[in-house]
């Protein structure tokens, strides 16, 4: 008997592509669509029912069983409502993090194992080993390592990534060639299992927003805010801030919680958006850690998804946080955002930026 792969199916090309190359390969290939979001979108209708029915289109042609699984309450207990917390906080989360680890790679590993599975494979553009450790996904412009730095080297080695090897053009040839009705599917961009939602309006569903004043270094108030939860640091767009003068876009530099107030600049490099130390907690190896408390390590960072790597000193806190210290001034760094740390091609962990220190750095420069 061939061993059994349990696919998580998005309704995606990845993953459809994924079942494929293992069917192909002559695995015993179940396929496994996760419904983890009740509500139905905007326009009355479920966001998920198309997805559910190109998995099943998919898994028809390529001749795979395929089932259906609801995730939803384990979603919002071990993910959506840390998400919630942290924009109560005035942090910017990234819950595609915390998704990965407790829903894909936890509840649903475990539901493979249920089904007799021996591992379980995603469409996800990165690569790992027989010893579980995470490698980049060869398409640099795809590669999906970031979103999965808190997973453990135990998990790693019961999970396939058949298309962590290949370009995204490479995936929609082969479901093109195969006849698979999602080969020109575009990606979701959306927020993990809730999808791609007027992400404001769903916000203010479940928080309450409470408006204040935008205001420049200077104390001037400048504009109104809508709630500080809908801002990100860096952010230009949606300020609605004009009419001042010489022409330079304005910023958020920062949140002043207990005000209530937006802080803003002009120009895209003023000081207060650049620094080099921050603190983060939270902290994820996936193999065994490379350091002891005290302890420094050189290695690179990414501080967002697709931004190049930057080479970092961490060092490992008493407290069990770590200090990043970035060697070139880093703009943005955005508590609530994961700092992921890389030796050359491998992901080695990561950290939840918690506050950055050193803002102020004149012109981006120490």
């Amino acid at each position: 008997m061939s061993e059994r792969i349990v696919v998580g199916m998005s309704g995606g090309v990845d993953s459809s592509v994924a079942a494929l190359l293992l069917k192909q390969q002559g695995y015993d290939v179940v396929g496994v669509f996760m419904k983890n979001w009740e509500e139905d979108g905007e326009d009355g209708v479920c966001t998920a029912e198309q997805d559910w029915n190109d998995v099943r289109e998919v898994c028809e042609l390529i001749g795979i069983p395929y089932y259906a699984v609801n995730f939803a309450q384990e979603y919002w207990d071990r993910v959506f409502s840390y998400f919630l917390d942290e924009y109560r906080a005035g942090r910017t989360p990234n819950p595609d993090v915390l998704c990965n680890r407790e829903i894909k790679f936890k509840a649903f590993l475990d539901f493979a194992m249920q089904l007799g599975a021996s591992r379980m494979a995603t469409g996800h553009f990165v690569q790992t080993n027989a010893q579980g450790d995470l490698l980049r996904g060869a398409d640099p412009n795809k590669d999906q390592s970031y979103f999965l730095y808190m997973l453990r080297s135990a998990q790693l080695q019961k999970a396939m990534f058949p298309v962590g090897g290949m370009t995204k053009a490479q995936v929609r040839q082969i479901a093109e060639a195969n006849g698979l009705p999602v080969s020109k599917k575009k990606d979701s961009t959306g927020v993990c299992f809730i999808g791609e939602r007027r992400f404001k309006q769903f916000l203010a569903e479940f928080l309450p927003a409470q408006p204040g004043d935008m205001v420049a270094p200077d104390g001037t108030v400048v504009g109104r805010h809508d709630g500080l939860m809908y801002y990100t640091l860096g952010q230009r767009r949606g300020l609605g801030i004009g009419g001042c003068g010489d022409g330079r876009s304005w910023f958020v530099i920062g949140k002043d919680l207990a005000a209530n107030r937006l802080l803003v600049a002009q120009g895209e490099d003023h000081p207060m958006l650049y620094s080099t130390l921050s603190v983060a907690g939270g902290l994820t190896w996936i193999a065994e850690a490379p350091i002891r408390t005290g302890e420094t390590l050189r290695c690179t960072c990414k501080y967002r998804y697709r931004q190049a790597d930057q080479p970092v000193d961490v060092t490992l806190q008493a407290d069990g946080k770590v200090l990043i210290r970035s060697l070139e001034p880093q703009r943005a760094v955005t508590p609530g955002q994961s700092a992921v740390f890389y030796q050359g091609e491998k992901c080695i962990g990561g950290a939840v930026v918690e506050q950055v220190l050193d803002a102020g750095i004149p012109n981006g420069r120490i």
